[in-house]
């Protein structure tokens, strides 16, 4: 049986597998849900995985936050080891929050990370480097006494200044870095460059802002390939790329970035015509997902995002859990060949857990039909499965009043239950025997003037018989751009005890949510696959396997 570690909220997080230890009261196992607090940075160094994460290790509540720190050779199994950084310096004695870890010439590894100096919360960016770098986990960091390397001028806001980016190299030789901020509501990513890491110069300019947006938190700012899937260093200077800008907006409490152009020469970003800064843009999940951040893995060629799944209940619900967040699973990302999206997937060592498999093929579900996926441990399961359907006459109208509404609340409108043409069809996760219980992922298809469009919903809201009335207990939702011509639609869903992470159309969309079922839990748990539209849908093949444990030593 697995056990995780207390969270806590931080500013800038990666992803990590969740895991689980306690629904309420029930300890439960997970395959790879690290609990943990909110993600920092992620590393690859000399063979290892690091994760550094913000931790209170004293309760599941903001406070006494630390750098905790966990290594992987696999980013599945984990070894927790001793915090990393920690207040102790008149630089951070208030506080070190977020930040990212950079490879400098030499292989050797640095951090920058925000530290707090005063009780009014003043903002500065310091540095922290291993003390010894023939240990392979890195164990040991030192904060030398030349910190701040980066105080704000009076031109910032010192009190919404954090979360610095992993740096990257210009063609001057000239490193930059990005710290998150705002003023008068217009959120904004600062440019600073440095010649030798140690003295630092802000821009004249923003890197990027955008109005109306508030406060900019864990800024990532990296290359992607318009030619293939692999990954390249945040530092790659080379043709066919676009840049992406993500940042998590404090006042949402969600991610969203942009695809777009990075001028050198001018040290500006310009998001592409097809995407839009602030809330009505892209996310990369759009379920409880926040303060993720990637790095580059050169082990294999990737570049890896790892999330924080956070909690959304009251204080005293949280402490009840015993949780302050969990990371959930890895993902490889890459721009979609469109070059208008990202696209992201589980990282393929989370297989390695895969065990005992069922398979279903060419089974057709009428309407109001579902059937149980039996013969392997759904509490704890990796789920792929295919629908297709004859045809597309049956989808529903989509209203134009619903074009200002976020997909979230179309997915609330137009439920499960509310019965469609194509769709609502999908997957009843986490059930209880009598559906008491129950966490719904599912597609409906709607035809907007000459196009369709395809809504992904995640709905938590019938998850847990706990605590009725005051659980967060959203329908998630997002929409999904894809071409329907060969009337398919994939989904994967990563069900974890009380995380069920999905995947539509490939990993175009992506939403997590967190639940706490209070019936549907271990061996009572179950799960279905269901059509509750006019138009017949078939599981062309359905693939699910039990999960094992991951390790953490």
């Amino acid at each position: 049986m697995v056990v995780s570690m207390l969270l806590t909220k931080s500013i800038c997080i990666c992803n990590l597998l969740a895991l689980m230890s306690r629904m309420f009261t029930e300890l439960v196992t997970i395959f790879n849900h690290l609990k943990t607090g909110l993600t920092v940075s992620p590393m690859y160094y000399n063979g290892v995985y690091h994760l550094f994460y913000q931790y209170n290790p004293k309760g599941a509540v903001w406070g006494n936050i630390v750098w905790a720190h966990s290594v992987s050779t696999d980013l599945i199994n984990w070894i927790p080891l001793e915090p990393a950084i920690y207040p102790s310096k008149i630089f951070d004695k208030f506080g070190t929050w977020s930040g990212s870890a950079t490879i400098l010439p030499g292989n050797k590894p640095i951090i920058l990370y925000t530290g707090i100096i005063d009780a009014n919360r003043t903002q500065v960016q310091n540095y922290a480097i291993p003390a010894n770098l023939s240990d392979p986990y890195l164990r040991k960091w030192i904060k030398p006494d030349n910190n701040p390397l980066i105080v704000a001028d009076m031109s910032i806001n010192k009190t919404q200044f954090r979360d610095p980016t992993t740096a990257w190299m210009g063609r001057d030789g000239h490193w930059r870095i990005l710290v998150g901020s705002v003023k008068n509501h217009r959120g904004k990513v600062i440019l600073y460059r440095s010649k030798d890491f140690m003295k630092w110069t802000k821009a004249k300019h923003p890197l990027h802002t955008a109005t109306n947006t508030g406060n900019w938190e864990c800024p990532d700012f990296f290359p992607v390939s318009l030619k293939h899937t692999n990954g390249l260093d945040t530092s790659y200077r080379g043709e066919y790329t676009k840049h992406v800008l993500k940042v998590s907006l404090d006042v949402t409490r969600f991610e969203y970035y942009t695809v777009g152009t990075y001028d050198t020469r001018k040290d500006r970003y310009i998001p592409d015509n097809t995407s839009v800064d602030g809330w009505k843009g892209l996310r990369l999940d759009y379920g409880n997902y926040y303060a993720s951040k990637s790095f580059f893995d050169p082990s294999k060629n990737r570049r890896i995002m790892l999330g924080w799944a956070n909690e959304s209940d009251t204080v005293d619900d949280d402490v009840r859990k015993g949780w302050a967040g969990v990371h959930p699973i890895p993902r490889k990302l890459w721009l979609d060949p469109s070059g208008k999206q990202l696209v992201q997937w589980p990282v393929e060592e989370l297989e390695t857990l895969r065990k005992k498999k069922v398979q279903l093929s060419n089974h057709k579900l009428y309407k109001g039909e579902m059937i149980e996926v039996k013969g392997i441990t759904v509490a704890q399961a990796d789920v792929e499965v295919t629908f297709s359907f004859a045809s597309l006459d049956k989808a529903e109208p989509f209203d134009p009043s619903w074009a200002d509404l976020y997909a979230q609340d179309v997915c609330a409108i137009k439920g499960s239950t509310v019965q469609g043409g194509l769709g609502p069809f999908g997957l009843i996760t986490l059930a209880s025997k009598n559906l008491e219980e129950y966490t719904l992922v599912f597609f409906r298809v709607f035809k907007a003037q000459d196009k369709y469009k395809v809504l992904m919903c995640s709905d938590a809201s019938r998850s847990t018989l706990k605590n009725e009335t005051t659980m967060y207990k959203p329908s998630f939702g997002g929409y999904v751009d894809v071409d329907l011509a060969d009337k398919k639609l994939s989904l994967r869903s990563l069900i974890d005890n009380s995380v069920v992470e999905s995947f539509g159309a490939g990993g175009k969309t992506c939403i997590t949510s967190r639940v706490y079922p209070t019936l549907a839990i271990f061996d009572k748990a179950h799960l279905f696959a269901f059509n509750n539209g006019t138009e017949a849908i078939t599981i062309e093949t359905l693939n699910a396997w039990s999960m094992a444990d991951a390790k953490l030593h």
